[in-house]
């Protein structure tokens, strides 16, 4: 199958939308376009075709499927939440954003069994799940026109989808709440007044993976700091908008070869150095 083309394409231009102008809604509603014609030529390279054996086939639709149809549920599902959102007063935006997040967490509780299933790795009932053919009518899958065609879907790759953007949904609408209720909080004077002088000149998401790796080692106030705390610290002292940061940390988690690259590289340049002065 030639769709880890595809998928890199498809990665790319998510990269552009998020990072370029716009609002969210504007953003969304790119998304949206984006993310279909994505899943179109992906149902193309699919649809009435075999795959070379069955493990293949599981893969296709339990990771790389649900990777690309979990973005258009999510911007579906972001479109819907902002553009009902309700305006000016905090209180009452951060009450109908933690009602929205509350759904979400609801559909986990609802789908425990295989939410569990799924979030440990399990591999025992993937040929049921995850091969065509295996209908379950009973299954809460949402009403996109793409699930239609049992050339390309199972009975549970819709579902891994929705975890998958529900995950991201969850993670923006807190990062959402957390900002309207630091406006909320009287504004503390900082120590951090003064302009830094360096620059972060690596990728945003290099500091991230350093960010939560420090956060994690509690090599900080004991790992009593939290996450945001740090992040807006690393910003004032680099001089970088490190962006939607608990989103990227999503990404990172989910790459499929080393998920600490930037660490390792660390590594790698660290060892080099103390070689070369050996020598």
């Amino acid at each position: 199958m030639k769709y880890q083309k595809l998928l890199s394409e498809f990665e790319g231009q998510l990269d552009t939308l998020e990072s370029g102008n716009g609002d969210v809604l504007f953003k969304a509603e790119k998304g949206i376009a984006l993310v279909e014609k994505s899943i179109r030529k992906l149902q193309k390279q699919i649809t009435g075709k075999s795959f070379e054996t069955q493990a293949d086939e599981i893969y296709f639709f339990k990771h790389v499927k649900p990777q690309i149809f979990s973005k258009l549920i999510y911007y579906v599902r972001l479109f819907n939440i902002e553009s009902k959102r309700p305006r000016g007063n905090n209180a009452a935006q951060i009450k109908y954003l933690q009602h929205q997040i509350d759904k979400f967490q609801t559909f986990f509780n609802d789908n425990l069994e295989f939410y569990n299933y799924y979030r440990r790795g399990a591999m025992s009932l993937d040929e049921q799940y995850f091969v065509r053919g295996n209908r379950d009518l009973r299954l809460p899958l949402e009403s996109f026109h793409f699930l239609i065609d049992d050339q390309f879907s199972t009975c549970q790759d819709g579902t891994v989808a929705i975890i998958m953007a529900y995950d991201m949904l969850i993670v923006y609408l807190r990062k959402e709440v957390d900002d309207l209720q630091n406006n909320l909080e009287p504004q503390k004077n900082t120590l951090m007044e003064k302009p830094s002088k360096l620059f972060w000149t690596g990728s945003k998401t290099d500091l991230i993976e350093l960010l939560y790796a420090l956060q994690s080692s509690k090599c900080i106030n004991s790992g009593t700091v939290d996450i945001k705390e740090m992040a807006s610290h690393f910003e004032h002292f680099y001089n970088v908008d490190l962006g939607n940061y608990y989103h990227t940390f999503i990404d990172i988690r989910s790459r499929k070869s080393s998920r600490t690259r930037f660490l390792e590289r660390l590594i790698e340049k660290l060892n080099e150095r103390m070689e070369s002065l050996e020598e």
